[in-house]
């Protein structure tokens, strides 16, 4: 393999993407776990309107959280193709497993660092901090998230309040 071809290979990161309305994001495919359907949730007593529940993944409890409203999108209907993707975020050094309710999965795409741009920080609907950056794709912007940046300390505990009350009322 020519070194160009090797340099090339190095750069290359690889991406879900997903939708949530007309928007496309993507987040990294070593952040993902799995894909799931949508099983029964839930509800977790006071707590955020973003947090849809939990869900019991083979034992575990999961935190479940809707990303339309997580983005301040309107609530819509579950669809056929309505889906959880399973991550592992890193915030603070710390591992939090959590699934993110989205509209549909597209695909896993390979994105090399040079295709990926600033986010615009105007016009943005979007905290400047939740996006890495932006690639275009097929004509389509994909906003690439940043995840240890879209929970804030405080919504990470309340996500590991909600995950530890559950598993203590297995017990």
């Amino acid at each position: 393999m020519s070194q160009i071809a090797e340099n090339i290979l190095e750069n290359l990161q690889s991406f879900l993407t997903f939708r949530l309305a007309d928007e496309h994001f993507a987040v990294n495919v070593l952040k993902v776990i799995e894909i799931l359907e949508v099983p029964k949730i839930t509800k977790v007593p006071r707590s955020p309107d973003y947090m849809l529940g939990v869900i019991n993944l083979r034992g575990n409890v999961l935190p479940v959280i809707d990303t339309r409203i997580k983005f301040s999108m309107e609530k819509t209907e579950y669809t056929v193709n309505t889906c959880i993707i399973v991550m592992s975020i890193d915030i603070d050094g710390e591992e939090l497993t959590l699934g993110a309710l989205v509209d549909a999965v597209d695909e896993v795409l390979d994105i090399s660092a040079q295709q990926i741009k600033d986010s615009p920080s105007i016009g943005s609907q979007y905290n400047p901090e939740f996006i890495e950056g932006v690639v275009k794709v097929n004509e389509e912007f994909v906003m690439i998230l940043n995840l240890g940046k879209v929970f804030s300390a405080d919504e990470v505990q309340i996500l590991k309040d909600s995950q530890n009350k559950d598993e203590k009322k297995k017990k």
